[in-house]
């Protein structure tokens, strides 16, 4: 899929309007690249390395960190099948983004789960999205709906 590329960290911007990035501070650092990150259609996943790779979503409506109030929990592991986290092969980052906005980077290490989560405060409406990043295997792409 086609996306804005930082030059200096691999930060993929969703909707083209930071003038620096988000991740690192660069500044002019985007550059258009055609294979910016793989998106599939759900429903039509079926080899090992897309069950292994694409962001599957969890959403807890009830928040165990801050007890009624209304907050959002979405969890995201890697992989239907879950992704190996092996030296020579694992996850090295998970990008949220809500409504195409940049809203956190975790990054991991391969003696870890691949898996992270957002808090999201009461009222927020529209997408989660989730970029990931493998080391062999590059970019991976995943959003959900998280209307109230």
């Amino acid at each position: 899929m086609k996306g804005l590329v930082c030059r200096i960290c691999g930060y993929i911007s969703l909707d083209g309007s930071e003038d620096k990035c988000p991740v690192c501070k660069g500044k002019n650092v985007f550059k258009m690249r055609e294979d910016a990150y793989k998106i599939l259609d759900i429903g039509k996943i079926s080899n090992e390395t897309e069950k292994k790779h694409t962001p599957v979503f969890t959403i807890v409506k009830e928040c165990g960190l801050v007890p009624m109030s209304g907050c959002l929990d979405v969890h995201v592991k890697i992989g239907e099948i879950v992704h190996p986290m092996l030296s020579e092969h694992y996850i090295t980052e998970i990008t949220f983004y809500v409504n195409n906005k940049f809203a956190e980077n975790v990054m991991l290490t391969f003696n870890i789960n691949p898996v992270a989560v957002i808090h999201l405060k009461d009222g927020v409406k529209g997408k989660v999205q989730v970029i990931e990043n493998c080391n062999l295997h590059g970019k991976w792409f995943n959003e959900v709906d998280i209307m109230r």
